[in-house]
């Protein structure tokens, strides 16, 4: 059975170690995360020279890396061998080769810590393989963190990191960055090197720290465009066009759509409890009177519509019908046609 990432870690931290770790999935945030903790932490550094191999997958056919997981360790207890980017094994896909790996799974070395960080892909679940992994190995599945749930994930991790923060700047951090993990802790950490003690973070913090601007991003464009405000959508359009490389157009699109798809399951729910609403639309319970307030702007026959203004704005961008328009009169033009 998978084991969750923070569970392994937790254990990690114990001082509780495996003789195999698999790290499979989507999400190379918490592989990494995993990784180098053990190569961190496994052994002592001075014990490091002789007893931490650290192997990469497309140098390393597998009976070379079993056969170094095999060694004794030398004036220690155990000896840790990482065998990064293993999803470029060249023969981890072959029967002899797999043999020789579920024969080390049935019987590996105690002593030895191995680890496969096999990133961006998974193992075909239909072999033998992945299951024997699954139930004899530390066996890790790291998914990709759902967009409705990242709000509260950036808010978990600064707790994790002994600070706060409030759910708008939480929003705000999610929305501009998107569920790439590294990205948003590479840039919390920039930010928090300028606190000399646990604070509670807010917008101010973001916008002055990150440099993503709390009044003009897309979180608060599709607020304005949400509650109908003209003046401040066209306030955020005219500031994207004079920023377009910090505000591609396809992003945009793909924001609007999701909110306005938001609307629509609203719509389509009918009267029911808040928090009921927020797991059904996959919102943070915090925002979901904006979407509560908005259906009431946008009945569902202007939803409907609304799509069809997204897709006719993403084939003009592509270059269908677009005539002499830029990307900064195309989401202009969408913007306007949302509103009125």
């Amino acid at each position: 059975m998978a084991h969750s990432p923070d569970a392994v870690l937790k254990d990690l931290k114990a001082k509780k170690f495996a003789p195999i770790y698999f790290l499979e999935g989507d999400e190379p945030y918490f592989i990494d995360l995993i990784t180098d903790y053990i190569e961190k932490h496994a052994i002592a550094e001075h014990e490091k020279g002789f007893n931490q191999l650290v192997m990469y997958g497309k140098d390393s056919q597998v009976n070379v890396i079993l056969s170094n997981a095999r060694k004794f360790p030398m004036m220690a207890d155990r000896q840790v061998v990482i065998v990064k980017e293993a999803q470029s094994i060249p023969d981890l896909g072959k029967e002899d080769a797999q043999k020789l790996l579920l024969s080390y799974i049935n019987n590996p070395l105690p002593s030895t810590i191995l680890v496969f960080a096999h990133k961006h892909k998974k193992l075909d679940g239909r072999g033998s393989l992945k299951k024997e992994l699954d139930k004899k190995t530390v066996f890790v599945n790291s998914e990709k963190v759902k967009d409705w749930k990242l709000t509260e994930w950036v808010e978990n991790y600064i707790k994790e990191l002994g600070y706060q923060i409030d759910v708008k700047a939480a929003q705000l951090l999610a929305d501009s960055i998107g569920n790439n993990l590294e990205v948003i802790s590479n840039e919390v950490g920039k930010m928090l090197i300028n606190f000399s003690e646990p604070t509670k973070l807010t917008t101010e913090h973001i916008s002055k720290y990150i440099g993503i601007n709390k009044d003009y991003n897309n979180f608060e464009l599709s607020k304005a465009i949400g509650y109908r405000d003209v003046i401040k959508a066209n306030q955020i359009i005219h500031y994207f066009i004079q920023n377009p490389k910090a505000h591609p157009v396809i992003p945009i699109f793909s924001l609007l759509y999701n909110y306005f798809s938001k609307i629509a399951l609203v719509h389509r729910a009918g009267p029911m409890p808040e928090n009921q609403l927020a797991g059904l639309i996959g919102v943070h319970p915090y925002g979901v009177k904006e979407y509560l307030a908005v259906s009431r702007n946008y009945k569902l026959g202007k939803v409907i519509e609304v799509f069809g203004f997204i897709k006719e704005a993403d084939l003009r961008f592509k270059g269908v019908d677009s005539g002499s328009m830029d990307e900064g009169e195309i989401l202009r033009e969408l913007v306007y046609k949302i509103l009125h």
